[in-house]
């Protein structure tokens, strides 16, 4: 069967693109050429990539109003996996170190998995997991 799609990419609806491409270069490694003055901003990391372009700027775009949800965004998360538990640790630490919020801190649930949540500068909540002790 012919593949149909290659799902590649996260958009995210920003109200700061500077803040959130200093926060996902520093803490996850992404890397961009964006030139800090064009909306759309193009971030890869490996073969993931995001992309980010304004709030405001988007619903000039489309000639319509959004609602966008205040403080932690609940209705998505971006995973991030890591070799161990002590990793896990280790990046959550790291990511409040260049200005996340805590969410939930490195816990070991019962079906194996050390996860934490923190949440990036506009409330997007992120993952980092590891299933390896």
């Amino acid at each position: 069967m012919k593949e149909r799609f290659k799902f590649n990419t996260v958009g995210l609806f920003t109200r700061d693109n500077k803040a959130i491409v200093d926060f996902y270069t520093k803490t996850f490694g992404f890397t961009t050429d964006w030139d800090g003055i064009q909306p759309n901003v193009e971030m890869t990391l490996g073969e993931m990539r995001i992309i980010l372009f304004p709030r405001d700027a988007f619903e000039q775009m489309v000639s319509r109003k959004f609602q966008y949800p205040e403080g932690f965004n609940g209705t998505m998360e971006l995973a991030f996996d890591v070799p161990t538990f002590a990793d896990v640790d280790k990046e959550y630490q790291y990511a409040l170190a260049n200005g996340a919020a805590s969410v939930l801190p490195p816990t070991t649930e019962p079906w194996g998995q050390r996860t934490c949540y923190v949440a990036d500068p506009d409330g997007n909540l992120i993952e980092i997991g590891s299933f390896t002790e």
